[in-house]
């Protein structure tokens, strides 16, 4: 799997794909590694929760599972529609991320050089 992913931690993104398909909501969380996404409100699952401590509640709990970067698209801040990402380099030297659809930015980021 490779370890690039097109959304961040509190991108707007649209479900694609699944038994959730269509729905939106703010990425929570990302695993780079597996290649999957936690976000809000998509993929409930229950989860049998065992008391740790005497204050500590036991019981079904539920909370958002992780699905595929794939199977989301980030939401174009113009229209609202799923877009996908590109890259743009400013003459500044800054990185900015940009939606396809619109041409949007959604967010910059200073292309800072390691080392110096």
């Amino acid at each position: 799997m490779s370890n690039s992913i097109h959304v961040k931690n509190g991108d707007q993104v649209i479900v694609i794909s699944g038994k959730d398909k269509g729905t939106t909501g703010k990425v929570i969380s990302v695993d780079k590694k597996k290649g999957r996404v936690f976000v809000e409100g998509v993929n409930i699952v229950k989860k049998h929760q065992k008391a740790k401590s005497q204050t500590a509640v036991s019981g079904i709990v539920e909370r958002e599972g992780s699905i595929d970067a794939s199977n989301v698209m980030l939401v174009d801040p113009k229209s609202g529609k799923p877009t996908r990402v590109g890259y743009k380099v400013n003459a500044d030297g800054t990185k900015a991320r940009i939606a396809k659809k619109s041409g949007a930015v959604i967010d910059s980021v200073s292309n800072e050089k390691k080392g110096e």
